[in-house]
């Protein structure tokens, strides 16, 4: 006797199958168009709204903004960790410069006023706002070897997704590929360099849920984020929760800002930053 077939064993009952998924949601998915979002930021009108998406713990996402977009990283529940990669959406050899990011403001701690930069002296990025304080530009994101040793699945479909795979995944989407991933930042976990002998010590999340960030992009960028637990994370499960992301039209910084001139490496590198802009003739 045949097996009967199933609802989807012929192009007809296929194609009603996907069409009746029309309207389905998921706890983590985007919003299109993303001035649909239900609750946009405090005086946000929802038509400035150029992203809105939620990114489930083990998943990723990516997008390319335009140069003056304000980006909101939030932590609803407590316990998201998002590892965040930035390339020149125009040349993406031009990318996230962890090393940079730390030694030209002279500061290891990422923070409200925190320039991102990239090893051409620009500004890829600046956080402007943050209400968490707990975050590492040190540690990367995890990695296959370490989730399989970990949990014992590190591939970018398993239970268990290493962010590095992940990165992977959101990089080829643009034509990139491994040789393009370099190390990140991670927002919402926090880790510190102690004094006596260097050791790095992972201090988590803040004790304040829902936190938020944001980041002002300051040239046209393509943004990666991976939402897996940082590689420091004592606890021995795999627990990250949902990460919100949206972003808005806005402006980039100007020479009018206090926070252009607030250190002279951060004016010195918007200065580097608008140059660039100005002679590819980009608003």
């Amino acid at each position: 006797m045949s097996e009967p077939l199933t609802d989807t064993a012929t192009t007809s009952s296929a194609r009603a199958h996907a069409r009746a998924q029309a309207g389905v949601t998921a706890e983590a998915m985007p919003t299109l168009p993303a001035s649909a979002w239900p609750a946009p930021p405090s005086g946000i009108e929802p038509g400035s709204l150029v992203w809105a998406e939620t990114v489930a713990g083990g998943g990723y996402t990516s997008k390319l903004l335009a140069r003056g977009t304000r980006v909101r990283l939030a932590d609803r529940d407590g316990d998201a960790c998002a590892h965040i990669l930035l390339y020149n959406a125009e040349q993406p050899w031009e990318r996230l410069n962890v090393a940079d990011t730390v030694k030209v403001p002279w500061q290891v701690y990422l923070g409200a006023g925190h320039p991102l930069l990239s090893d051409q002296g620009r500004v890829l990025a600046t956080i402007v706002e943050d209400t968490s304080a707990h975050h590492d530009a040190l540690c990367g994101t995890s990695t296959l070897r370490r989730n399989n040793e970990r949990y014992g699945d590190g591939t970018p479909h398993g239970p268990t997704p290493a962010g590095r795979e992940l990165f992977l995944l959101a990089a080829l989407k643009h034509g990139l590929d491994a040789r393009d991933i370099p190390p990140s930042i991670s927002f919402f976990k926090g880790v510190r360099v102690e004094p006596a002998d260097g050791t790095i010590t992972f201090v988590g999340p803040s004790d304040e849920a829902p936190a938020h960030v944001d980041l002002r992009c300051e040239l046209p960028l393509l943004v990666l984020i991976a939402n897996v637990p940082h590689p420091l994370d004592p606890r021995e499960t795999y627990r990250c929760t949902t990460l919100e992301v949206l972003a808005w039209r806005e402006r980039p910084t100007m020479p009018a800002d206090a926070l252009w001139s607030s250190t002279p490496e951060l004016e010195r590198a918007l200065l580097n930053t608008n140059d660039y802009v100005d002679a590819r003739g980009t608003a």
